[in-house]
């Protein structure tokens, strides 16, 4: 059973351990057979992924539809953009701390209820968002909207986790990057459209719109996945103890901070972007929209050539790999910034071969770090989604404190995200070997949490 660990894990070659080896290497994901209530028709698996994705954007399309919205709501509020910026804080705060709530929420009562009613919170926030009378309201509700929109992230990452076999994972984690990969390229485009038309209240109008269309496809669609666990407490002590149990799993905090620090460089690109470009570049507004359209279609297309290479390769082996050319691609933006080697176009691409690789990595750890969870997979998912927006929220901030009117603190807090990633992914698979090791080749499974 031990050799279903690839070979290189003894070997002290560090180019064998680095690269992919001929033979597709063995994955430590199960093979176990496909459950009965697991098998789809092509038409319910299609409705299937596709509410799942819808679930899963519904974050990003929050932020990214109103921002062309911004300049109108400062002026109709009687306020400043600056202002009104603390929306977005607000709903990071809501939606990184959600993630932590719904999760044991998810494993007691079943992956259904739980989003119904944060479904439901998140069509009336965006409706009172619409119809807000000042800014420190719009504020307030965008942190009910938060609340409402991280029940639906948090359940889809589990169901996947729930529905699909284990080793099938990485491959609709990578359809589910498409749709949230498309955000950044429709949102604003359609936000923008909408303030123009309509009004900035619009957007809000649509944006409660598509979360009852979210809610009629979970309650029509969406299997139900795992059989809620009326057992497991929901005391405090017992949730921080259910969180503690998944993080001491090793190819859980491997997988889980290796791919949340490695998409916290595409945090830093966003934080750092708009100066770099406007202000050192001189790109005009729509120029800057055909940049971030460019770098995102990148990693849609990354996250799809995904799908293929997983025929052949390990979700681990491709995840290896794929952090160490985000650390060469890092390194390569340092240097070049450093030594002022770099134009715009040079800099666009090797942005655009930095973020690519999130195409390939956040399929892939997503899917291995909840590999191990099928009673606390609500848990995981949750802990997963809070380390990365805790992650990606410090590295925004780092761009903004270390701003010295260069691009350097982007590309820096970029390459350091790229390279402490790939460590913790080194370090980490020993670990994970010697944990495999101790069972015996079995894989490991949480127990449930404490009951009342």
């Amino acid at each position: 059973m031990k050799k279903q660990y690839d070979s290189t894990l003894n070997h002290p070659s560090f180019l064998n351990v680095l690269f992919l080896s001929h033979a597709p290497e063995k994955s430590i994901l199960p093979r176990s057979p496909l459950p009965s209530h697991t098998i789809m028709k092509t038409s319910a698996r299609f409705f299937t992924i596709f509410t799942l994705g819808l679930l899963s954007a519904m974050g990003a399309f929050s932020i990214d539809m109103y921002l062309p919205g911004f300049p109108a709501i400062a002026n109709d509020l009687h306020t400043t953009v600056a202002h009104i910026t603390l929306s977005i804080t607000s709903f990071f705060i809501g939606i990184s701390l959600g993630q932590l709530i719904y999760g044991p929420l998810l494993d007691k009562y079943g992956r259904k209820k739980p989003m119904y009613i944060g479904l439901i919170l998140y069509v009336a926030a965006s409706i009172a968002c619409a119809y807000t009378p000042t800014a420190n309201t719009l504020i307030l509700m965008r942190l009910f909207q938060a609340l409402g929109a991280c029940s639906g992230m948090v359940a889809a990452r589990a169901l996947v986790r729930d529905i699909f076999p284990v080793h099938e994972n990485a491959k609709i984690f990578s359809m589910l990057m498409l749709v949230i990969a498309l955000s950044p390229i429709v949102a604003p485009t359609l936000g923008g459209y909408m303030t123009s038309a309509f009004g900035w209240h619009s957007i809000f109008l649509v944006l409660a719109a598509i979360g009852v269309t979210a809610l009629l496809f979970v309650y029509f669609k969406l299997p139900t996945g795992s059989v809620p666990d009326a057992s497991l407490s929901l005391m405090p002590r017992q949730i921080v103890g259910g969180f503690l149990d998944v993080a001491k799993v090793p190819q859980f905090y491997t997988y889980a901070f290796a791919g949340a620090i490695a998409s916290s460089g595409l945090y830093a690109y966003i934080a750092g972007s708009p100066f770099v470009f406007m202000e050192i570049y001189r790109v005009s507004d729509r120029q800057y929209g055909w940049i971030f359209a460019t770098i995102a279609l990148g990693l849609i297309g990354a996250s799809q050539v995904n799908t293929i290479l997983l025929k052949k390769y390990s979700s681990e082996q491709i995840t290896r790999v794929t952090l160490f050319c985000q650390c060469l691609a890092g390194v390569a933006l340092v240097a070049g910034t450093w030594f002022h080697l770099l134009g715009l176009y040079s800099t666009i691409f090797l942005i655009w071969v930095f973020l690519s690789t999130q195409g390939f990595a956040f399929p892939n750890t997503s899917a291995l770090s909840l590999a191990p969870f099928s009673k606390n997979a609500g848990t995981a998912s949750a802990l997963m989604g809070a380390v990365q927006l805790g992650i990606g929220a410090i590295t925004t901030a780092l761009v903004s404190l270390l701003n010295n009117g260069t691009a350097m603190p982007m590309a820096a807090v970029m390459c350091s995200c790229a390279i402490l990633s790939f460590t913790v992914l080194l370090f980490g698979r020993r670990a994970i070997r010697n944990n495999f090791n101790e069972n015996n080749g079995l894989p490991i499974e949480l127990p449930s949490n404490i009951s009342t």
